[in-house]
């Protein structure tokens, strides 16, 4: 069974971020899918994310395979959520930008990204995990219904990208 290990990114691990993060993009793309664009997400938001120490890395047997940008205390664009509400006014964990390596893909590698999310929410004593993703991202979709998370409605980050917006209580 192969090694995993979950940090926090560093500098030094950009020139191994960005071709995932590349490829992810290039695939939603080519797939039509609206999550992302040719601009986003780009090397200075995965170097502000690093620079801000949001930036983690799930390595496999030593060579990075997966990356997110992991916030807690607060998403601006969820202070308005339309069409439901949040299940709680709990201190949250947020999940961005979260891209796998093509070769790693259909392997678990996502949802076990996410569970390490969750467990360094617990430990800081965060027990809310918020995320929203594009309607169009069929396999995100597919990883937060089979890991417990509930739709709780729509969000909108500048100027009019709308997404859906989901909540688990750890």
């Amino acid at each position: 069974m192969a090694e995993f290990v979950f940090r926090q990114a560093t500098v030094a691990d950009i020139a191994d971020i960005m071709p995932i993060i590349i490829q992810a993009r290039d695939r939603m793309l080519a797939d039509g899918k609206r999550q992302w664009t040719r601009e986003y997400p780009a090397q200075r938001d995965i170097e502000a994310d690093i620079g801000r120490g949001c930036g983690y890395v799930l390595c496999m047997c030593g060579a990075v395979v997966a990356y997110g940008a992991i916030f807690v205390g607060g998403e601006p664009a969820y202070n308005e959520i339309t069409g439901g509400g949040w299940l709680s006014d709990r201190p949250y964990v947020v999940l961005h930008r979260l891209a796998v390596a093509q070769k790693t893909q259909r392997h678990g590698v996502a949802t076990l990204f996410m569970r390490q999310v969750e467990q360094r929410a617990v430990q800081q004593g965060v027990t809310s995990f918020r995320i929203d993703t594009n309607y169009d991202n069929d396999a995100m979709l597919h990883i937060l219904g089979r890991q417990g998370f509930t739709y709780c409605g729509t969000v909108t980050y500048p100027p009019d990208k709308v997404r859906m917006a989901f909540e688990k209580l750890l």
